[in-house]
């Protein structure tokens, strides 16, 4: 076993556990061995989950709202205070220009925990007095109570973001978490440990098991009988397998999945606004984000216009290595995932869609040819019911589809099984407001996208997700209210 491959993270320490089985982690901008990590099998998932209870009963099930409160703030300095070594190991795992993940990822995943600390700090509780037969009355009043242990699977999109964006509430309302990070993308999720222990978290609150999912750590972690409520982001079939899971012992979920977001732009839109906010729902981060845009309905008065300009937007892209400031889009995550999506590049050819731009694999230096490369995609011409239209893609692509009636438009965008986000474009407010009211997804965004205040509730309908987070929401998953009633 090499010295330097990644390992857990149980009870305040790193360990190799005991499995004995190592996978690679692959840098996905040339193909090369980052590291080594432990693969985590049962003795350590049980081993974490232990850690994580034995926590609850200890220090942190005592302390007060403001203690952990103080603590959190102390983890989200912490992180800031190792902004460069968090930007590193993010860019490294994911291939993500630094110049994204330095005024995103690493600062969101900071301003997670002081988000959720603001939120349990300043959450009251209701209380209700009640009259009795004897006419003495009675008092009852609520109290948030934390769930218990929660597993937390993370995507490989945006590793730290989203998955602070789940340990910040948890940890806030006085859970503890056993994380399993994708196995794309360990290496921040690690090194989070070493902050928690210098911010004063103690042992057992924050624990990380790498893996897999079947017959590995994701599986293990699920099912395990001490796990109270399991927090999962990624794709709808997983999400599925990780619910059945839950039904034993009737555990709690909240997921965040799949995604085939539209986007609408009206003829009276503000053009310049409608191509920069679209672009980049389309292209950030490769496309590999859960609200990002594969479906675009623009009205026939501007379809040509909006098709030229969006194409001459997509053939401005700048591939690039992370370190490469000028770049603004890396790879996909994965030789495996470039297949995926370089196979729906190929059904559209076959499927006769017209290929504005983009289509096949970019010409990188050979130094990259090991890389997952994609180029930003364009279509036109398909049907609804494409394949194309209908599956979520998870890369930098779109199909724009010409539309004439605004009830037409709201009709084709809510036609999929999805229900993540969608955009609208149009500077006639009252047609905003009537649009909006309409779409079927948990996140509409007028003359924006990924404009997001943390205390909105944050989730999808549909086959995109269950429950909701941001803000009060989060308590609501990661608390439970017991409802105190004292006769007087």
């Amino acid at each position: 076993m090499s010295d330097k491959a990644v390992k857990h993270f149980i009870g305040g320490s790193y360990t190799a556990g005991t499995s004995g089985k190592l996978f690679q982690d692959i840098n996905p901008v040339d193909g090369s061995v980052i590291c080594d990590v432990h693969e985590g099998l049962k003795p350590e998932v049980d081993a974490a989950v232990t850690a994580a209870q034995q926590a609850l009963r200890g220090p942190w099930g005592k302390m007060t709202i403001e203690e952990r409160v103080a603590i959190l703030y102390n983890v989200a300095d912490g992180i800031n205070a190792r902004f460069d070594e968090f930007l590193e190991a993010e860019c490294m795992d994911t291939g993500k220009p630094k110049s994204l993940a330095r005024h995103i990822d690493i600062p969101r995943g900071a301003a997670n925990f002081k988000a959720f600390a603001e939120v349990i700090k300043n959450e009251p509780t209701e209380a209700f007095s009640m009259a009795t037969p004897d006419g003495a009355g009675a008092l009852n009043y609520a109290l948030r109570t934390p769930k218990g242990v929660i597993a937390v699977i993370s995507p490989w999109n945006l590793p730290l973001l989203l998955m602070t964006w789940k340990v910040g509430p948890a940890l806030a309302c006085g859970n503890t978490v056993v994380v399993k990070p994708s196995e794309e993308t360990p290496l921040t999720t690690s090194l989070l440990g070493e902050v928690m222990n210098e911010a004063g978290v103690p042992a057992g609150v924050f624990n990380v098991v790498n893996g897999f999912g079947p017959d590995s750590a994701g599986a293990y972690l699920t099912e395990h009988p001490d796990v109270d409520a399991i927090t999962f982001t990624g794709e709808t079939t997983t999400g599925t397998a990780i619910m059945k899971a839950a039904a034993v012992g009737m555990r709690d979920v909240s997921m965040e999945l799949g995604g085939k977001n539209p986007a609408i732009i009206f003829a009276d839109c503000d053009m310049d606004k409608a191509i920069e906010g679209v672009m980049r729902s389309v292209f950030a981060n490769c496309g590999q984000v859960c609200l990002g845009t594969e479906r675009v309905y623009v009205e026939r008065p501007i379809f040509d216009e909006f098709v030229a300009r969006l194409k001459q937007g997509a053939k401005g892209l700048k591939l690039g290595v992370p370190n490469d400031d000028a770049a603004n889009m890396g790879p996909l995550i994965s030789k495996e995932h470039q297949g995926k999506v370089l196979g729906y590049y190929a059904l559209a050819k076959e499927l006769g869609a017209n290929i504005i731009t983009g289509g096949g694999v970019p010409d990188m230096d050979d130094t990259l040819s090991g890389g997952a490369w994609v180029e930003p995609t364009i279509w036109t011409g398909l049907g609804d019911d494409s394949a194309i239209m209908r599956e979520e893609i998870f890369g930098p692509c779109c199909h724009i589809s010409p539309f004439t009636e605004e009830d037409e438009v709201i009709i084709r965008a809510n036609d999929t099984v999805y229900g993540l986000a969608c955009s609208i474009w149009t500077e006639n407010l009252s047609k905003a407001h009537r649009v909006a009211g309409q779409i079927e997804s948990g996140l509409i965004w007028v003359n924006s996208w990924f404009l997001r205040d943390l205390r909105t509730p944050f989730g999808g309908s549909k086959q995109s997700g269950i429950g909701r987070e941001g803000g009060v929401h989060s308590l609501e998953f990661y608390t439970e209210m017991r409802n105190i009633c004292v006769k007087l």
